[in-house]
């Protein structure tokens, strides 16, 4: 087994991966916005004040040695080679972080609007979703049918009334993103002045599933305030160190008269979860329930059987557009 001295470890372990990646992969890296910086592979590994973190994988470290072994699947011996190796060649100093730059404010990209919006109104007619629903949020400028794709984009506004979020839905395929530009603190939602109570939502169309579910029992749609989160995502296991989703933060901020939140959120385990360290973190302050459709992964899967209509399947071999 090759062996390393001592010496030759400690100093693989002072080189950060910011000055390993300008130095040795400089086509690698990626300027994301202030001090921070991800990797062209790995856009969700963010590099920031000496440390580096892996989002999507929930890893991270502070040395280039660290990258290399866990995220390059680089041998110890093979990693400290290459680090010391090059570095014997080309002596590097430690190259500081620049200076942040002042935060530029987000453009919204919301992608050219369609001439009709047949696609779109077919696409959720077949997802059972109300017609009365449809047209309010055609008629409100909270949905619309993309050109050329004819995606189905989903905008969320300030309460100003200006665009800051847009959520693409596939009609013919699978395909969902959030356009370029976008501010997760505005995501889709409707709101009821006067109203205390918040029901929420993962997506846009379990939404509009559960108000068509409201409308075809004869309730009254538009009582209380319905957002939705644009996704949850799986607790950390201490729950302690839950955050509550942008979204969420900013619609209790701009509405201080909710007191009563209801969590619809889907039943797999994801969903589940996400909804009991949700109830934690805002009980204190409000009163929570979690309310997960009766059947079925989600509301619009609950809202297809109640109508008899086929639940939505994945559709294989489409390409995102």
């Amino acid at each position: 087994m090759p062996y390393i001295p001592p010496d030759v470890v400690a100093k693989a372990k002072e080189m950060d991966l910011l000055t390993y990646l300008r130095h040795f992969e400089p086509e690698e890296l990626i300027h994301f916005g202030g001090d921070t910086y991800c990797t062209r592979d790995h856009d969700s590994l963010k590099i920031s004040n000496g440390k580096w973190y892996w989002f999507s994988r929930r890893i991270g470290g502070k040395t280039a040695l660290d990258y290399l072994i866990k995220v390059k699947d680089m041998p110890f011996v093979e990693a400290v080679e290459r680090i010391t190796g090059q570095a014997a060649v080309t002596p590097i100093p430690h190259t500081p972080a620049p200076k942040p730059k002042p935060p530029q404010e987000k453009v919204l990209l919301l992608p050219k609007p369609n001439r009709s919006c047949h696609h779109v109104m077919e696409y959720l007619h077949s997802r059972g979703i109300d017609s009365e629903l449809i047209d309010f949020c055609l008629s409100t400028g909270r949905l619309y049918e993309s050109y050329p794709h004819h995606n189905a984009v989903f905008v969320g506004h300030d309460r100003h009334g200006k665009p800051q979020y847009g959520n693409l839905r596939g009609t013919h395929s699978d395909f969902k993103g959030e356009c370029n530009g976008s501010n997760k603190r505005y995501s889709f939602n409707i709101p009821a002045p006067g109203s205390g109570t918040l029901h929420v939502f993962e997506s846009a169309i379990d939404l509009l599933s559960y108000a068509t579910l409201l409308k075809l029992h004869g309730w009254d749609w538009h009582k209380d305030h319905l957002l939705s989160l644009a996704g949850v995502y799986e607790p950390p296991k201490n729950r302690t160190d839950i955050a509550i989703p942008l979204a969420l933060s900013r619609y209790l901020e701009e509405h201080p008269e909710i007191n009563r939140i209801v969590l619809r959120l889907d039943r797999d385990y994801t969903g589940r979860t996400a909804g009991e360290a949700l109830a934690d973190a805002l009980s204190p302050q409000h009163s929570v329930i979690t309310k997960p459709p009766p059947q079925g992964k989600d509301y619009n899967d609950y809202l297809c059987l109640c109508k008899g209509i086929p639940i939505s399947q994945p559709k294989k071999n489409q390409k995102e557009r």
